[in-house]
């Protein structure tokens, strides 16, 4: 295989599940493609941080609704990733002989490309997942991976006990190299949990992936099959510990949390990072004697005419004379007519929420989020859990 340029360590961009946890969200997009904080997307913030760490080589294996996701990606010139040898590429299920079209898992995703990462021919190859908020330099990770001479190195972070069954969980020595996984367990023994950022030896896991691909017990998944067959082998895993800040955003409440979370820390602690985005050119907001704004992140585009408070609004979004918005996470381009409220919720891009209409429940009286798909439209009162297009 002819190589193009041989690459220290390239990165695998896990972006093709459904996101199912986000229900009406990703009905028409796939997850790293939901709007985030006003002006981004879920893959700005893995792409960024490959930027950021030196890492040029990225490939992006994508499948479940991928027409918006490719559209915004482009050649990777927002990231400074439109180039000859490496940059961003990406990467579709395709069909070979012997072999079916659709990834069956994260593991498998990784080894219907073997032929993308041996054209770069690296010593290290780095996995991560497309649904996480946060800052992180992989090469101090990379750096860490080397010096302890692991075959692979696993990000954790400390989560709440409570959530931990959530996540997969790794005990480890004193050293921290690692000395059991358990993949989301009833009763974890601890909370350090895996965070889907996994650094190996390209050679390791070109063998264990090959493995895998035979094992017809093998659900192909990095924390359940992979990390698992390893230890078993008595491979040296390790653990590399995060303490930035750091959000999984694969449910509608984290995703409205992370959102929030802004309003206490603009930047998240990332003004040092710059998060790049593809961000198209709008004029800026507008805010009109009639409206009002209080605890309020807007973006370019907004034109605000009522009354929004303790709230996120995403790039072109109109709230009319006499709105009221609170509490709720707006995504682009969407208006709130005259006299319309829209209480603790997520609206996705272009929802229309008509005059005199009520969208969600108060929190201040223990209402739920509620989450209202792309393009949905109000013509009466909504008091339902979710309305769909």
């Amino acid at each position: 295989m002819r190589i193009s340029e041989r690459k220290e360590c390239i990165a695998m961009l896990l972006a093709g599940g459904r996101g199912s946890r986000l229900k009406s969200l990703t009905e028409q997009v796939a997850k790293p493609a939901v709007t985030f904080g006003g002006k981004y997307r879920i893959i700005d913030f893995p792409l960024t941080n490959c930027v950021r760490s030196g890492i040029d080589t990225v490939g992006i294996m994508t499948q479940y609704q991928p027409l918006l996701l490719h559209e915004y990606i482009g050649k990777g010139q927002h990231w400074d990733l439109d180039l000859l040898h490496g940059g961003v590429s990406i990467l579709p299920p395709h069909s070979k002989p012997g072999s079916t079209a659709w990834y069956s898992g994260t593991a498998n995703a990784v080894f219907q490309n073997q032929n993308f990462i041996e054209s770069f021919a690296p010593e290290y190859v780095l996995i991560l997942a497309a649904d996480h908020v946060y800052k992180m330099n992989y090469r101090t990770m990379l750096d860490y991976h080397k010096s302890v001479n692991a075959d692979c190195t696993i990000a954790v972070i400390e989560v709440p006990l409570k959530d931990a069954n959530r996540f997969g969980i790794l005990n480890t020595a004193s050293d921290d190299s690692v000395i059991e996984f358990e993949e989301k367990p009833d009763k974890p023994k601890n909370n350090l949990a895996s965070m889907g950022i996994y650094i190996f030896n390209w050679r390791t896991l070109r063998e264990y992936l090959n493995n895998d691909e035979i094992d017809t017990d093998s659900s192909h998944d990095f924390g359940g099959d992979v990390l698992p067959a390893m230890l078993r082998d008595g491979l040296r895993l390790f653990a590399y510990r995060f303490d930035g800040y750091w959000k999984d955003v694969g449910t509608e409440e984290s995703l409205w949390q992370a959102n929030m979370d802004l309003l206490d820390d603009l930047h998240l602690g990332f003004e040092d990072w710059h998060i790049l985005s593809r961000s198209e050119g709008r004029p800026p907001h507008f805010i009109s004697p009639t409206g009002s704004i209080k605890n309020t992140l807007i973006t370019e585009g907004c034109e605000i005419y009522g009354s929004v408070e303790n709230s996120i609004l995403s790039v072109g979004v109109v709230v009319e004379e006499g709105a009221v918005v609170k509490d709720s996470v707006i995504m682009e381009n969407a208006r709130i007519c005259k006299n319309a409220t829209v209480n603790y919720s997520i609206l996705d891009e272009e929802t229309v929420v008509s005059e005199d209409t009520i969208a969600g429940e108060s929190r201040e009286i223990g209402g739920k989020l509620n989450v209202y798909s792309r393009g949905t439209v109000f013509k009466k009162k909504v008091t339902e859990r979710r309305r769909k297009k």
